[in-house]
């Protein structure tokens, strides 16, 4: 049975046309009818389908010439790594799809590199040989080059028109070997996604890896065991759930569960039978750590029961997404969320927005710090709200990435600039082909969050990209700056920068709250303040009554003592004003950040 199974997943860089490859995947195998079918149909997301990109991935089951192909179809974004790295873990193919008129990209190389080290057999396909600007032999050159694949091995496709998509099928039957493990072994699944159904409870996504599940059979987790549970109902994907009698070993599928609390499940862990249980899990997937955190708040203070419950459930099938209860002076209560960077973050946010009904204001996002402080001890730190006190600190550690960028050769200037501008270094420049050059950088993470991958785009004119992993914590002159309104604190504000940027910084704040706060009958300073010292300032003028309009002609002394009189209200009224700062302004100002 096993041996007209094939598992393989679709890698590449975003864009580079994997949807629409599994597009025409489904329907020249006819899994799905001609009348039923839509573009991106394994994209089941309105998200994805606007943005245009996978966020989750998606398994399927093809019917082709007495083959079972279990397909995978996988993110491409930098930020959705963890998808894919789960992705690989449940094949033994990888088709590596590639742009014919882009060429090799950042992500191209990152996951081409992950499916290596998995021990995966590589199929490099090149997709939209049909543009005008296609140079198929050129970007096998790169191919030969850079990954060391023969360019004889290549495969060139549509995913549009579908040509070349038959050679295709035929390739993943002949070059993908079958699975291995025995029908007759213990029970081993490994669970590589699951997802929260109100009705149904939680539903694990399963690669099986040896022996065979029959729905009603007794199960227990080996990792993470929190009792036992039912496999109420098992199936697989084509695309949609279809329930089957038996999965064997090899096989990718479904197991509906008894289990409706989302602490008793986790990604990665291994399901065996109760009665017969393996006796070693099957290798999990390596712990991801967040590298982006940012507070979410509620905007209305009584869905906060809401949000938790919300964040739970998107945590069940994205292990990457991690928070903690925390509180603030302006926004109330809410959590600390981790990220794998700015776009997992955007999209986490829109999921909240959009499955659960809920608004939101997230905090300035910041990465984790390691501060060593006088006595000898060491903490992390992801909030500038805890950072000790300066006195007691010794010095401040930021976290590091190492870039790789592709890029049009005539733009190097401009990112070398932009480079040295986020505070980077150049450790080397690589010539791809004659029109590309790859440029290997180190880079502060936190300088990276905002805007660096959008001036990139801009700069390149849109074919820049860039991929990025951890590379290590160096010492660096970190403050923490605060904003005062009106010589109060504001926490929401509050960031830790390094002390170069803080003044303009600083000033960039001051200016946009100066055009975003309502006034005040009195004169209301606005500070960016690094510890003792203001580095920028703006003032709020005043509303300001005419006290003078009633003055027809007379002495010019009637109309000073009106005027000082109102000068000394004013000054009272400072000294006990409060300035109450509306939640419109906070959402307006963390939006711009």
């Amino acid at each position: 049975m096993e041996d007209s199974i094939r598992n393989f997943c679709i890698i590449a860089h975003v864009d580079h046309g994997k949807t629409t490859l599994s597009d025409r995947l489904l329907e020249m195998t006819q899994t799905v009818d001609k009348h039923k079918m839509q573009d991106q149909l394994l994209d089941s997301m309105d998200l994805e389908r606007e943005k245009g990109i996978t966020i989750k991935s998606h398994p399927v089951t093809l019917h082709y010439k007495n083959y079972l192909l279990n397909l995978i179809d996988t993110p491409g974004h930098v930020d959705f790594s963890y998808e894919v790295a789960r992705s690989l873990a449940a094949c033994e193919g990888a088709i590596l799809l590639i742009d014919a008129s882009q060429g090799i990209e950042a992500q191209t190389m990152a996951n081409a590199l992950l499916a290596m080290q998995n021990g995966l057999t590589i199929i490099p396909v090149l997709n939209k040989i049909d543009l005008p600007s296609a140079n198929p032999e050129r970007v096998k050159r790169q191919i030969e080059d850079m990954l060391a694949i023969p360019a004889n091995e290549t495969l060139n496709v549509s995913g549009k028109t579908g040509a070349g998509v038959p050679e295709l099928l035929q390739a993943i039957i002949e070059r993908i070997p079958p699975p291995k493990g025995a029908s007759d072994a213990p029970l081993q699944a490994l669970i590589f996604d699951a997802v929260y159904n109100t009705y149904k409870g939680i539903i694990c996504y399963v690669r099986l890896v040896n022996g065979s599940l029959k729905p009603g059979q007794t199960l227990t987790m080996m990792r993470h065991a929190n009792g036992v549970l039912q496999a109420k109902e098992i199936g697989i994907f084509t695309p949609h759930m279809q329930p089957v009698e038996t999965l064997h070993n090899g096989d990718v599928g479904y197991i509906i569960t008894s289990l409706k609390t989302l602490t008793d499940i986790k990604i990665g862990d291994t399901i065996t039978s109760a009665q017969n249980p393996a006796d070693q899990p099957l290798p999990g997937y390596k712990e991801i750590k967040p590298m982006v955190f940012s507070g979410i708040y509620p905007l209305d203070t009584s869905e906060y029961e809401r949000l938790k419950a919300g964040l739970a459930k998107l945590q069940l099938n994205d292990a990457s997404l991690t928070f903690q209860a925390e509180s603030s002076t302006a926004l109330g209560f809410g959590f600390r969320c981790g990220f794998l960077g700015l776009l997992h973050m955007e999209i986490i946010q829109e999921r909240l927005h959009r499955e659960y009904n809920l608004d939101l204001i997230a905090t300035y996002p910041s990465v984790v710090y390691h501060v060593f402080l006088t006595d000898g001890t060491e903490v992390d730190i992801d909030n500038p709200l805890r950072l000790p006190d300066p006195s007691n600190i010794d010095h401040l550690e930021e976290p590091t990435i190492k870039a790789s960028i592709h890029i049009p050769n005539d733009t190097i200037g401009y990112i070398l600039d932009l480079i040295r501008e986020k505070r980077g270094t150049c450790l080397s420049t690589e010539s791809i082909d004659e029109q590309r050059v790859l440029l290997t950088c180190i880079l502060p993470l936190n300088e990276i969050l905002l805007d660096f991958n959008d001036r990139l785009k801009s700069l390149t004119k849109g074919y820049g990209s860039m991929d990025y992993e951890f590379s290590d914590y160096v010492p660096s002159d970190l403050v923490k700056m605060d904003i005062l309104v009106n010589g109060e604190p504001v926490d929401a504000f509050s960031c830790i920068i390094h002390r170069e940027k803080s003044e303009s910084h600083g000033r960039m704040l001051c200016e946009r709250l100066k055009d975003l706060l309502p006034r005040q009958m009195f004169k209301v300073p606005i500070q960016a303040a690094v510890g003792g010292k203001v580095v920028a300032r703006e003032t709020l003028s005043a509303y300001r009554k005419d006290v003078t309009a009633k003055c027809y002609g007379g002495d010019i002394t009637r109309k000073r003592k009106l005027l000082e009189k109102q000068k000394e209200g004013k000054k009272r009224m400072k000294q006990i004003g409060h300035v109450f700062i509306p939640q419109e302004t906070f959402v307006n100002i963390l939006k711009s950040r």
